[in-house]
């Protein structure tokens, strides 16, 4: 939605951060799954309105608005489809508003995944889902940092 709803081009730059940063971690997801001949499928079966079948996430980075409600809960961080409704009607400074505040709740919810990982008794061990895992926490971090800080330049 970024290319059509907002000239702003420190929020087209982190889209495009964005979107390379997770399409490096569903391609290493993709890869590791693979090589423990697990199936890697394009939309998960628990969530089927999570279509991952291009190499691009720009389009998916906040698209999850096809998910039942009931599904939905079982990911943090997930934004409604009344949040999503809201968003795709917004242009300009309004949509770069409500695209920060979104990206941001996504973003903590994936900080909580990678916490209850760590949680998990014997969850992590392995030590390239530990690195993945604390690279994701740090990319999201950092994320979350500059979305504040240009939510912050607006007011």
């Amino acid at each position: 939605m970024i290319s059509s709803h907002t000239q702003n081009k420190d929020l087209r730059s982190l889209g495009a951060r964005i979107s390379s940063s997770q399409s490096d971690e569903i391609k290493f997801m993709k890869r590791w799954l693979a090589a423990r001949g697990e199936p890697v499928t394009t939309t998960m079966p628990e969530m089927p309105g999570m279509d991952m079948s291009s190499e691009s996430t720009s389009n998916q980075t906040m698209s999850h608005d096809t998910m039942p409600h009931d599904t939905m809960a079982l990911m943090p961080g997930m934004l409604t489809p009344k949040q999503m409704e809201e968003l795709r009607k917004a242009k300009g400074s309004e949509f770069d508003r409500l695209f920060l505040v979104g990206m941001i709740q996504h973003h903590n919810g994936a900080l909580t995944m990678v916490k209850d990982l760590f949680d998990t008794a014997g969850a992590g061990q392995d030590a390239e889902i530990f690195n993945f895992a604390t690279d994701a926490d740090n990319t999201q971090r950092a994320e979350i940092r500059i979305m504040q800080n240009l939510l912050e330049k607006k007011h």
